[in-house]
């Protein structure tokens, strides 16, 4: 048992795992950030439901990182997110040396194994660095978890061809890929477009397996009951747990959330420009560069001549996927995006290939040169070099863009929304990176628990409705309504005579106010008439965070930057209205503020402050 362990955790494997996990954890963010963080994390928390299709799986994996006295409650499942992806790049090494166990790379049996072992860790380093995986990396993401198992899946494909060769058939390989290939669902269920490329792996290296009628009904019958970790959804829906997306209690709800059938897509006609965008999703060149991509077409030249059902298992999958994510699925222009997560496994896939090309140009290399006498220091110094020149480029490229320890931007815009609502307030949300740091800073953090977060496009679910019990009497009569807008407008009629009501900067921006204007409070407005003495004046910017917004060590992606722009959206807008009721010298101020968010505003900042004979305030100066 030992020993068998000890192939697995020597030297050379503990470095692939290692050096990556250090490499996300240096780069982890601290706490949550924006898309769906705030909501992963929440449900995580509770041990409720994610948006569809729940992924139960990735749930249950990160819970027991919550347990650890280290950090919030985000920065430990971003915790288990890095531990996923460098379990991936451990797992990228052992199929590289199983793929090259065969192969020799000279006659020196000493430098090959080290060749082997340097192959393996060249493509373990340039799939951590590769940018998908390093970005799904520091924070909460169910991909690396799914990339992972989608190695040890090949894996296991890999043993039963060695053991079927040496005449030792052993279909308990198959039994165990499918049970993977099932629990997996529950990561995400693409883990299925990697089922073509198994069975033909299996057809092109034995072709009689397509008469073993009991081992394939077998293999259904794994694949199904590792697929049973979807009944963790109806059964903590029957928990009534919080964060319980879909209330799966009932088959028919259970189908709705699994099958994705809260995210209807109107049809669309698709011409050849956009069909090169949906294949364009899976970006080889982006992900390890040009030279990675010529390196890709070697490796798979290598696989051609030496592992002819490695490369059909390849090309189906890849082939599998495109028919089903770019085909079936068809996505819009401006949600082609959404998809690029789902390329994940093949990014390893691709990082599994690119050092079987650098392996063969070596190779053919050292066998067109003359061979030394003896394989030496410098030898292994020359060639490590050349292996980890790819994963170096790309560590260099892309450590500034990666790099989110500093990254507190969600958790400070969830604060500042949070922070000055007056008590018992309800705020209604549009947007889902609007809304999730909410969630979770209120649901996990248990901050501000008097008020009640209403999130419009969810208020048409009976099951989200239970979400917000002290709202049921407003919610009375408008469960069939068609549109969460209408249901809006129900609840502020019954709600407004009632407690306060405010909305969010999305929902200020989303719908039609021609009838009545919101009026502004700092980062929310109020949507009903704001009580005598909550007019925006200076001293409700007291109450933000606002020192750590300006990224440093880290670059925002597109709704990082929207959330800078609401702040000082918000701040020249306060400005302005205290430079109308003649306040210029604290307007001044925001205008400072504004200005340390967002510099490219200097221009309009300039105009504002001679428009209202704003004073520069003290201690800037004019090179600004």
């Amino acid at each position: 048992m030992i020993e068998r362990v000890g192939r697995y955790l020597d030297g050379w494997s503990l470095v692939a795992f290692l050096l990556p996990f250090g490499l996300y954890l240096w780069c982890l963010a601290p706490s949550i950030t924006f898309y769906d963080s705030g909501e992963f994390v929440t449900a995580v928390h509770f041990l409720g439901s994610a948006h569809s299709p729940g992924y139960p799986l990735f749930l249950l994996y990160a819970k027991p990182f919550t347990w650890l006295p280290i950090g919030n409650i985000a920065f430990r499942v971003n915790l288990a997110t890095a531990v996923s992806a460098a379990l991936a790049c451990f797992a990228v090494y052992h199929l590289l040396k199983k793929v090259l166990q065969e192969t020799e790379f000279c006659d020196d049996a000493g430098f090959s194994k080290f060749v082997l072992h340097l192959t393996a860790l060249s493509g373990a380093f340039t799939f951590a660095v590769s940018p998908r995986l390093w970005l799904q990396s520091n924070h909460d993401k169910p991909y690396p978890l799914l990339a992972f198992i989608s190695a040890v899946m090949l894996y296991f494909l890999l043993c039963w061809r060695e053991n079927y060769l040496r005449g030792d058939e052993q279909p308990s390989w198959w039994y165990g890929t499918a049970f993977l290939a099932g629990l997996a669902t529950g990561a995400h269920q693409t883990i299925v477009l990697l089922l073509p490329g198994c069975i033909l792996f299996i057809l092109v290296t034995a072709p009689q397996s397509i008469r073993r009628g009991r081992e394939w009904l077998l293999s259904g019958g794994m694949l199904l009951a590792g697929g049973a970790v979807q009944l963790y959804l109806p059964l903590r829906a029957a928990a009534e747990t919080r964060q319980n997306w879909g209330d799966t209690d009932t088959l028919s709800r259970f189908l709705w959330h699994l099958l994705r059938k809260g995210y209807p897509e109107e049809p669309h006609n698709r011409d050849f420009s956009l069909l090169l965008k949906q294949l364009g999703a899976f970006n080889v060149p982006h992900e390890f560069g040009w030279v990675g991509l010529f390196l890709l077409l070697i490796g798979l030249w290598a696989c051609w001549r030496a592992d002819r059902a490695l490369l059909v298992y390849l090309l189906a999958t890849l082939l599998s996927f495109w028919l089903v994510i770019a085909g079936y699925f068809n996505p819009q222009p401006d949600s082609i995006f959404l998809t690029e997560e789902f390329y994940t496994p093949l990014y390893l896939l691709a990082a599994l290939i690119i050092p079987i090309g650098l392996f063969a140009l070596a190779a053919r290399g050292a066998g067109a040169a003359q061979k030394p006498e003896h394989y030496g220091l410098h030898h292994k110094l020359l060639l490590t070099v050349f292996f980890l020149l790819i994963p170096l480029s790309q560590l260099a490229s892309n450590l500034a863009s990666q790099d989110q320890h500093n990254n507190y931007l969600a958790q400070d815009y969830a604060l500042n929304t949070l922070r000055p609502l007056p008590d018992e307030a309800v705020l209604f949300t549009w947007g889902d990176s609007g809304a999730f740091p909410l969630w979770y800073l209120q649901g996990v953090e248990r901050f501000r628990e008097d008020l009640d977060l209403a999130h419009i496009p969810h208020l048409v679910f009976p099951w989200y409705q239970r979400e917000l019990p002290r709202l049921a009497p407003a919610f009375k009569g408008e469960t069939g309504t068609a549109t969460g807008e209408l249901v809006f407008a129900h609840l502020v009629e019954t709600l407004r005579q009632q407690r306060p009501v405010l909305m969010d900067f999305s929902t200020r921006y989303s719908l039609d106010w021609r009838k009545q204007q919101p009026v502004q409070q700092g980062m929310v407005y109020w949507v009903q008439d704001a009580p005598a003495g909550q007019q925006d004046d200076v001293s409700i910017w007291e109450f933000y965070v606002l020192h750590r917004l300006i990224p440093k060590g880290w670059q925002p992606d597109m709704d990082s930057h929207k959330a800078l722009v609401i702040h000082a959206y918000c701040l020249l807008q306060s400005a302005e209205d205290l430079a109308r009721r003649g306040h210029v010298k604290e307007a001044g101020h925001l205008l400072q503020l504004t200005g340390r968010i967002m510099p490219v505003w200097q221009e309009k900042l300039s105009q504002m402050q001679q428009r209202y004979a704003i004073p520069a305030p003290a201690g800037e100066t004019d090179e600004r």
